[in-house]
């Protein structure tokens, strides 16, 4: 990759265009299945893009609760884009909504001071949820529903990749029905930097001058597109970080721990006591971080079966936690 990112052809991205850039997002659109496709620096930045442009001041929108867009973005979906959140309780399962959730989350039109939504935000995997998968029928029929009630879809697919080699489905399998996506070309695949936010011809024309207002505009591009395009290539070996994570969660019960059982890369450890834990791991070198009430293991290209093993000899059983 690094190799890749010396020897890339560039130009100047925010002028006239940088020719690795334009390949990278040509090659992602094709895989999602959208028109176009713009490079930016990362999925939150991607995410708030999409959020810009398909909300007015006083718009609100759906998303799952425990959503990236809804508690791992600071605020900007309101603060930026404008818009009031409205969390969907997962009444299908971890990290998932039903179609019936997101009919009745739209609602019906209201008087000219209430709040209009207008816009589902979706999240495949659901990150928090510990990586929980949405398959494509139940995707499908999610953007069915908001169809029907009038809203406009946003996928944040950050992890879609993971989502995909688990369904054994192209990626743009899983994008049927929404307006845009993003994907993140860092989680699993091991890029230092870069999302794509993909969409029609003209959500990407009004994504570029967006992305220019964040100060998302970059001019030799392609030193980070090449990372990009050499990242895509490592989506097949996503199902070894699949692997592991079940290694390592069967490990972790093993010597007593609760933990989640992974769909596909992430790993959730409910300890006793979240504090302690941590200290523990600390202690012991293993680099985790907490998530609510859990600690969150992800299992990456830079983790192999020696990794994984030494992380649950480290570890240890509950006993040595406490």
């Amino acid at each position: 990759m690094r190799a890749a990112m010396a020897a890339a052809e560039v130009g100047d991205d925010v002028l006239d265009g940088d020719p690795t850039m334009r390949e990278l997002q040509e090659r992602v659109a094709g895989l999602l299945g959208a028109e176009a496709a713009l490079w930016v620096p990362s999925g939150s930045m991607g995410n708030l893009v999409a959020l810009m442009a398909h909300l007015r001041r006083g718009d609100a929108f759906l998303a799952p609760s425990g959503a990236h867009v809804l508690d791992s973005e600071l605020g900007t979906p309101a603060w930026l884009a404008g818009g009031m959140p409205r969390p969907l309780p997962h009444d299908a399962g971890p990290g998932k909504i039903s179609p019936e959730a997101v009919r009745r989350g739209a609602g019906k039109p209201g008087p000219y001071y209430a709040l209009r939504t207008t816009l589902l935000c979706l999240e495949n995997t659901h990150m928090s949820a510990g990586g929980v998968v949405t398959a494509a029928d139940e995707h499908a029929s999610l953007a069915a529903a908001a169809r029907g009630a009038g809203l406009r879809v946003h996928l944040d697919g950050a992890r879609l990749w993971h989502a995909s080699v688990v369904l054994g489905l192209p990626p743009g399998a899983l994008t049927v029905g929404v307006d845009t996506v993003q994907v993140c070309l860092s989680k699993g695949l091991g890029a230092p930097v870069g999302s794509v936010v993909a969409g029609s011809t003209e959500f990407v024309d009004e994504a570029r001058r967006l992305r220019k207002m964040l100060g998302g505009g970059v001019r030799q591009g392609g030193v980070l597109a090449a990372a990009g395009l050499v990242a895509l290539e490592g989506i097949p070996r996503l199902v070894e970080d699949h692997e592991r994570a079940a290694t390592l969660a069967a490990g972790l019960a093993e010597r007593g721990w609760q933990v989640t059982t992974p769909q596909t890369n992430i790993v959730l450890l409910i300890p006793p006591d979240l504090p302690t834990m941590l200290r523990h791991l600390e202690q012991v070198g293993v680099a985790a971080v907490p998530l609510g009430a859990a600690v969150r293991f992800v299992a990456h290209s830079g983790v192999g079966d020696a990794e994984i093993a030494a992380a649950l000899d480290r570890i240890g059983g509950v006993d040595s936690a406490t």
